[in-house]
């Protein structure tokens, strides 16, 4: 350990390095912005750094590292988060595997932002836990313990440093770099189960997430860096976090009649901690910056375990709404609420309930008897008087229904992309990210080509991040042609200025299918019915500076398989882009049928492409003509040439 004289953005970047950070990713927005320069300054051999095109990319980016094992951390402001809120928010869901810091600097003030946007909020709204430094030094080592709790619970978490921690600089202790912690990335293991975001998954997962913060409520409450201070016999509090929580100390020097409680993690919220707080006293004072986060906790937690307390703050106008706290102001605040005269335990209790009785309240509602009117539950008649003919009561069980796991239609393009490129790819140590529509499909057996899907146009970036931490990794990203002009050109872009190497397909059926067929740029019509140029996929990807663009006809097996082997063989970014139109607006081309005289059963059509138009008949291979649509991938697998067209 030796000392150091740092700004609090230096701090935080050194306290990463520390930690073992394989891959930082952000977009400038003060007061963030140095952290990820001071990364940069100081990273260690195998520290990979980017500024991306934007923060959706940069959390993107990071959550693939992360994916991978690698402890990932992405850089913003507050404005910034609004931006990477898309990946966020489906993020949570899937979880990490190493562990993931999302620095988000909040602007009080604000001094050089749009907004006084509070991040706390979005740690609540996106149940991620939530770390709230009080100082330089803190900062430096909460931000280590930060990637610890990340990797233990599986999920990323914030970090809500504020432009007076950022900014302020302080003499602190630091690591010598021998004493760095060296992660060693296990690489991304494959399991769809895990990493492709399908409603099951999601409801299970957030199951799981709501026991988890519940979990992390009781532990965070013996986290060392929330306590209770000066616990003696006053009546009244102080609970406060942020810089705020600095200031209150400077404010209560040399007094300890006021207990203070210190909230480092305000999401989830140290329960248990809070519960110990304010037990015997009368009256609180939160001070904090933005939103009355900590004030509102508090006042949940009062009413929760009938604590007679008044919680005061924001809320009660005790504290100004807005703007930054000074070391003036919060002593103004202390004052004048450390000053006044204390009232007895009796009193507190009788004012505090008097204060909450309002219209609507329980203690203003009449009586169950009283409430009783035509219409509510107690008039009702008995279940039994309403049974008549037809009801429930007579039905027989309804049976079992059976299991339909969502298919790409019978002759759908996509299929025939996602199987070009597993052949070209066999035995190729690959990643195949997906992306949100039709395509997510391409994850089922027999294909299984959608390793990850997280939220539309994450795949090119993900891909990127896998990239980074196994450079040896044939990378491919996955994306529909509406999807495509939505979220993944920044994406592209991404890669483009940093130098990835990956190939990106975009699967382009001319429609939005997923969601019933409207137009995109790419289509030539409006939704007024205009007709208007088409915007070409083509040009816009010479246009941001890739240079191999090809684009096949995925029906064309050969074609299709070949052109991948040569992509995969560039460096770089590049694209391909199969284009075929969704079988749903065009019109069939034809049937195909099966020569039992030629056909050998091998169900190689079967079991590589698993289209849903070929079955099995009386143990036989056979088309079915109500679905097959003459897209004729099959024929071209069949090794016997058993398979042909005929007309309808």
């Amino acid at each position: 350990m030796h000392s150091e004289f740092l700004m609090g953005n230096a701090a935080i970047a050194l306290g990463a390095l520390a930690a073992g950070l394989d891959l930082v990713s952000g977009y400038p927005g003060t007061p963030s912005t140095e952290t990820l320069e001071n990364v940069a300054k100081y990273k260690t051999k195998g520290t990979y750094v980017e500024w991306s095109v934007n923060e959706k990319s940069a959390m993107e980016v990071a959550a693939g590292a992360a994916y991978a094992g690698a402890r990932t951390m992405v850089t913003m402001k507050q404005v910034g988060l609004n931006v990477a809120s898309d990946p966020l928010m489906s993020l949570e869901y899937i979880g990490v595997k190493g562990g993931m810091v999302v620095l988000v600097a909040d602007d009080p003030g604000p001094i050089s932002s749009q907004t006084e946007q509070d991040t706390r909020h979005f740690s609540y709204f996106s149940k991620l836990p939530c770390f709230d430094p009080t100082s330089v030094q803190e900062a430096y080592d909460m931000i280590q313990e930060a990637f610890e709790y990340s990797e233990k619970y599986g999920t990323p978490v914030f970090f809500r440093p504020t432009t007076r921690i950022c900014h302020a600089y302080a003499s602190i202790d630091v690591k010598d770099p021998d004493e760095y912690k060296v992660n060693k990335p296990e690489g991304f293991v494959k399991d769809s189960k895990r990493w492709v975001i399908f409603p099951r998954l999601s409801f299970a997962n957030h199951k799981k997430i709501v026991a988890r913060n519940e979990d992390l409520s009781d532990v965070f409450s013996d986290y060392k860096r929330n306590e209770i201070l000066f616990s003696g016999d006053g009546k009244k509090g102080i609970a406060a976090g942020g810089i705020s929580y600095a200031l209150a100390r400077e404010a209560l020097k040399g007094r300890e009649d006021v207990r203070v409680l210190k909230v480092a993690t305000p999401h989830p919220f140290p329960e248990k901690l809070a519960v110990a707080f304010l037990q015997g006293l009368t009256e609180v004072l939160c001070l904090e910056e933005l939103d009355p986060v900590i004030e509102r906790e508090l006042i949940f937690v009062a009413g929760k375990y009938g604590l007679p307390v008044k919680i005061r703050g924001k809320l009660t106008h005790d504290t100004a709404c807005a703007g930054e706290n000074s070391l003036d102001l919060v002593r103004k605040y202390v004052e004048n609420f450390a000053g006044s005269a204390e009232s007895s335990d009796e009193e507190a209790a009788a004012s505090n309930a008097e204060q909450t009785k309002g219209p609507g309240l329980e203690a203003d509602l009449p009586s169950a008897q009283q409430t009783k009117g035509p219409g509510s539950k107690a008039d009702l008649p008995s279940a039994q008087q309403t049974k008549g003919p037809g009801s429930e009561a007579e039905l027989p069980s309804a049976p079992d229904t059976p299991v339909r796991p969502p298919v790409l239609c019978a002759g759908c393009p996509h299929r025939a992309s996602f199987y070009a490129v597993k052949v070209a790819m066999k035995g190729k140590k690959t990643i195949f990210c997906g992306d949100i529509g039709c395509y997510t499909l391409g994850n089922a057996m027999p294909l299984d080509m959608c390793d990850t899907c997280l939220c539309m146009g994450a795949g090119i970036n993900i891909a990127q991040g896998v990239f980074r931490i196994e450079p040896d990794t044939k990378a491919f990203a996955f994306v529909g042609d509406s999807t495509f002009f939505a979220s993944a050109i920044t994406g592209i872009i991404n890669a483009v200025y940093n130098q990835a190497e990956m190939t990106v397909v975009i699967l382009d059926n001319s429609t939005t299918a997923m969601t019933g067929h409207q137009p995109h740029p790419g289509t030539g019509k409006t939704m007024m019915g205009d007709v208007v140029s088409k915007v070409s996929i083509e040009a816009v990807l010479r246009g941001i500076g890739l240079s191999f663009v090809e684009t096949v006809d995925p029906l064309d097996h050969k074609a299709a398989v070949d052109v991948v082997r040569r992509a995969a063989a560039e460096p770089g970014v590049k694209a391909i882009i199969y284009k075929s139109p969704c079988v749903a607006i065009t019109k069939p081309q034809g049937l195909m049928a099966v020569d039992q005289e030629k056909c050998i059963g091998c169900k190689r059509c079967i079991r590589e492409i698993g289209c849903p138009g070929i079955i099995i008949d009386d143990g036989k291979v056979k088309i079915d003509d109500s679905l097959c649509t003459g897209c004729g991938l099959c024929a071209q697998l069949c090794p016997t040439g058993a398979i042909g067209g005929v007309a309808r």
